[in-house]
């Protein structure tokens, strides 16, 4: 615990006299710069609360997250207890606190708020943050960068992930099947987020690792923050920095959409992430309650990058999805993340004589769907998803917040 100001947490359930001898204590040792009273009366009587420095020694702010927004404090100093306080309500408040740059102590824990470098950039400065793995991230993050590009803004995306390249590498707009095959052979990951932006985006991607995830988003490492400087030396109209699971990329940016999947529990810690947002996508399901930021509901939709021929007979290959927006295939795989099973299927696409395989852009699409469609004589369709939203105008939203930062 470091010695700086701290706005201390009260409540009713404590006596004023324990409580005072606390406060007096604290202030020796660090300085209070305020004194937020949670609740609770059990142990306070009503003069107690109208004249408060005769039994605490310090005024009490009855609004504690404002007291929170207002503090010059350094860190916030937990000394509340349930059930004024319980846990669900703590973690709420260390994340307002960590959100404002405050440190959240109590009794065996202290939260630090996580450290943004800054990089230089004089062009917007965007980020796609999500609650989770798989929630559509990466589907975002290319849709906002592929209209961005169109409307004549170019962007570079800059990417992390948990199998991305030790050093910053970057992947080129037009990226293909060949070079990604390559890659794969030369025995490294073909199927990172940064290709897959590369590929489906047509934008150039700066491909970044990071190692361990905090309960807030920091990761332990990663090399983001060279990874944005190599973006920015570029000259694009735009950085976006995309997010790995729940991992926020550690660098300053002017603008964050986040991703909730669905189930999310955003009521205490992961509460966060949208307080760092402007908008919040909710991914197939109702945006939860009091949110800190405006929202959409949105949907992914499934489809090839680009049409298969007239004609064509069409093996689908993915991770979960059944099927793809304007296509019946003849064969409907979502065995790509399990190889024994994905076997039998490409079995079943030669036994069809399919001549189109249409695939999602994981690791075994490469090094196993792709090498069986050269064998075959088949064609590879990438499968991308895009999102949409199901109550408003994401397109609109997005260039929107680009034009705002």
């Amino acid at each position: 615990m470091q010695r700086a100001p701290v706005l201390a947490l009260v409540d009713g359930e404590h006596h004023p006299a324990a409580v005072r001898d606390a406060l007096e204590r604290l202030d020796r040792e660090r300085g209070i710069a305020g004194v937020a009273f949670c609740g609770g009366e059990e142990k306070v009587r009503r003069e107690v609360l109208e004249r408060p420095e005769e039994h605490y020694g310090f005024p009490l702010e009855m609004d504690v997250e404002g007291a929170l927004r207002r503090t010059a404090a350094r860190a916030v100093v937990d000394l509340a207890d349930e059930p004024v306080l319980p846990p669900p309500a703590k973690l709420r408040l260390a994340a307002l606190a960590l959100h404002l740059g405050l440190a959240y102590e109590l009794p065996g824990t202290v939260l630090e708020p996580p450290a943004y470098e800054p990089f230089d950039f004089d062009g917007a400065r965007l980020a796609v943050i999500g609650t989770g793995k798989r929630t559509g991230k990466t589907a975002v993050a290319g849709h906002w960068a592929g209209l961005l590009r169109d409307r004549g803004t170019p962007p570079v995306v800059v990417s992390m992930g948990r199998g991305g390249p030790p050093e910053p590498q970057l992947a080129e707009a037009g990226t293909g099947l060949e070079e990604l095959m390559a890659i794969s052979a030369r025995g490294r990951h073909a199927a990172s987020d940064y290709l897959e932006d590369a590929v489906l985006a047509g934008v150039p991607t700066v491909g970044c690792r990071r190692v361990g995830g905090g309960l807030v988003g920091e990761p332990f490492e990663s090399n983001v923050a060279d990874g944005a400087r190599l973006a920015a030396s570029l000259g694009p109209a735009a950085v976006i920095l995309e997010g790995s699971g729940s991992c926020i990329p550690p660098v300053e940016v002017d603008v964050t959409v986040c991703v909730v999947g669905r189930g999310a529990d955003v009521s205490g810690l992961g509460r966060y992430h949208l307080l760092r947002s402007r908008l919040a996508l909710v991914m197939d399901g109702e945006p939860p309650d009091h949110l800190p930021c405006r929202a959409l509901r949105c949907t992914l939709v499934p489809e090839a990058a680009e049409p298969p021929p007239d004609g064509a007979r069409v093996a689908l290959f993915t991770t979960g999805a059944p099927s793809c927006d304007g296509i019946e295939p003849l064969v409907a795989s979502t065995a790509l993340s399990r190889r024994r099973e994905l076997e039998g299927d490409l079995e079943r696409a030669s036994a069809e004589h399919c001549d189109v395989y249409v695939v999602e852009l994981k690791a075994a699409a490469i090094d196993t769907v792709a090498v069986r469609a050269q064998r075959e004589g088949a064609r590879v369709i990438f499968l991308r998803n895009r999102p949409v939203a199901l109550d408003g105008d994401l397109d609109s939203e997005l260039l929107g917040l680009h034009d705002r930062a």
